[in-house]
């Protein structure tokens, strides 16, 4: 059986990505050099590793054959395009270059893609995570200070604001007391009526007695002064001289 065709794209397993990157950079190497040995070719070959190690070939030295592609490719009248062409050429190159070197220091940083990495790189990414780390802490703990402070200042304003309530309900606590003090009959008295009282009834004791029947004798004793009249004394001696 036939070998299976495989499928072109990113070997996930670092290990293993990096055994097929030498096994197939020395390949292409190899076959550079029997191209330009065996068909007298001018070749030239740039590769960098993930990591932005280089490695060229060129078999007429890889500077000389990259000025004899430029000289080739573009012509005179084309100067100006030429320029402009390779200067973005140039910093597409460096932003591809930076955008992968951010990627992997993102993939560091999670704590992927480590084995390559020698102990000093090591030593300073765990610098970096410990200064993070640190920034971290202290946002969070003056978010917190800040927090504890905003619900300081709203708990004051709650006790003011309670303290205020509580005034109000004894005021008007001692306001209602006041109105059922006055209007509660088991608190007034009979001389302290709120009610005015009529002149001739403003003392029982002044009120003419009553005729009372008396039986017997009874010896009738005229008061002083002429003040009493004689009617007076018929009516309260009834009669008198009877002896039972």
């Amino acid at each position: 059986m036939g070998r299976g065709r495989v499928e072109l794209k990113r070997i996930e397993n670092k290990i293993n990505r990096q055994v097929t990157f030498s096994k197939r950079r020395n390949g292409l190497l190899k076959k550079a050099y029997e191209l330009s040995v065996l068909c007298d070719a001018e070749v030239a070959l740039i590769i960098f590793s993930s990591r932005g190690k280089l490695y060229e070939f060129g078999s007429a030295g890889t500077t000389k054959t990259l000025e004899r592609y430029q000289r080739v490719c573009y012509t005179p009248q084309d100067n100006n395009m030429e320029c402009e062409t390779q200067s973005w050429y140039q910093e597409v190159s460096k932003l591809k270059a930076k955008y992968e070197s951010l990627q992997r220091t993102q993939r560091h940083l999670l704590g992927e893609d480590l084995g390559p990495l020698s102990v000093k790189e090591l030593q300073n990414l765990e610098k970096q995570l410990e200064g993070a780390l640190a920034q971290a802490r202290q946002r969070k703990t003056q978010m917190m200070i800040e927090q504890m402070e905003d619900l300081r200042r709203k708990e004051r304003q709650l006790g003011d604001l309670n303290k205020q309530l509580k005034l109000k309900l004894e005021a008007e606590g001692q306001s209602l007391k006041a109105i059922q003090g006055s209007w509660n009959p088991s608190t007034t008295t009979a001389g302290n009526s709120s009610f005015p009282v009529h002149p001739s009834q403003s003392n029982p004791m002044d009120c003419e007695p009553e005729p009372i029947l008396q039986i017997g004798y009874h010896h009738y004793v005229p008061a002083e002064g002429p003040s009493v009249s004689k009617s007076m004394a018929g009516e309260s001696n009834f009669i008198q001289g009877w002896v039972l």
